[in-house]
């Protein structure tokens, strides 16, 4: 019996936003609105969204002693995660500072603090929550060090999900431990490099899938998603929602999927199921505040596939390439 479905290895960070009416050039001073400071970090997105949805969830995580660690801490708890292996100390929270403009467009800066401090002998230390979980997510926020250590980590029977993102090349190694390797476009031609030039998406899956994972998913924005096991690739239609902010989509997507996962659901049903926490997710504002419950992503049932939006935003989970909150 695992005292967890999902246990989420990543960053936690303090997202720092000024709405500014137009991003200042180098060396100038330009006035913004109110600072808003919200809770963020692929690592705690994704544990907070897999929580919200009922699953028992745990996040491995380093924060600083400080109010940022704190409000963190306090957000996490809130939706249910369990914090025992959230480190803290050994660097000031990270921290991203966000501007965004009046269309959206946003720049951002991040300081990664603590997530950079996040160790392999951290990973190792944390045995007991590998063993006690079906599933282990992953992203790229932390050291890459640290992700492998992660794959080395695997008890047997437990299965590894990555989102590469920020993407880098990956090793061997990791790339093979991953059932699946969640990956956007923009993802997908990093990680594939000149092979990617050209060609159709599920070209890619399927060129992604032959470097080594044991299953690959492609989220294709408003398109939808591919999913790749074999020889076959499937399409996971998106859902048709009136999408507000797409800002941590990504990660609920992810969540959703590891966690239908470890239940038990086939690849391209549990990607399905993400699909609508995804569309559920975008319909509000913020990051970790927009995630769905279960008995909501449950309403989206009877939703329409497609891929229609009405303003062209993702609802399948994956934020578009320049898009506010397109790196959370």
């Amino acid at each position: 019996m695992y005292d967890y479905d999902l246990l989420v290895v990543g960053s936690a960070n303090a997202d720092l936003v000024i709405d500014v009416e137009r991003r200042p050039a180098a060396g100038e001073t330009v006035l913004g609105g109110d600072l808003a400071v919200h809770p963020g970090g692929k690592g705690a997105n994704q544990a907070v969204a897999a929580a919200r949805l009922d699953a028992r969830t745990a996040l491995l995580a380093r924060v600083g002693d400080d109010g940022h660690g704190r409000l963190l801490l306090d957000s996490l708890g809130a939706a249910g995660v369990d914090t025992a292996g959230v480190l803290v100390g050994g660097a000031p929270t990270g921290v991203a500072l966000i501007t965004v403009d009046p269309l959206g467009d946003n720049s951002i800066v991040v300081s990664p603090g603590a997530n950079s401090r996040l160790s392999p002998e951290d990973v190792r230390a944390a045995a007991g929550l590998f063993r006690a979980t079906r599933v282990v997510s992953a992203q790229l926020e932390i050291p890459l060090e640290t992700v492998v250590e992660v794959v080395r980590n695997l008890v047997p029977g437990s299965r590894f999900v990555l989102n590469p993102s920020p993407p880098r090349e990956l090793p061997a190694e990791v790339l093979a431990a991953c059932d699946p390797l969640i990956v956007n476009e923009h993802e997908a031609r990093v990680i594939l490099g000149d092979a990617c030039v050209g060609g159709e998406p599920a070209d890619w899956a399927r060129l992604l899938l032959a470097g080594g994972p044991r299953s690959v998913v492609v989220t294709l924005g408003a398109e939808g998603a591919l999913v790749c096991a074999g020889a076959d690739v499937t399409r996971v239609p998106s859902v048709r929602v009136d999408a507000v902010d797409t800002t941590g989509a990504g990660d609920a997507f992810t969540a959703a999927l590891a966690w239908r996962l470890g239940a038990g659901a086939a690849l391209a049903e549990a990607a399905a199921y993400a699909a609508r926490v995804g569309a559920a997710a975008v319909t509000r504002r913020g990051a970790q505040e927009s995630y769905p419950t279960a008995e909501e992503v449950e309403a989206l049932c009877g939703a329409v596939p497609g891929d229609a939006r009405t303003d062209g935003r993702a609802a399948d989970g994956a934020p578009v390439a320049g898009e506010r909150g397109g790196s959370r």
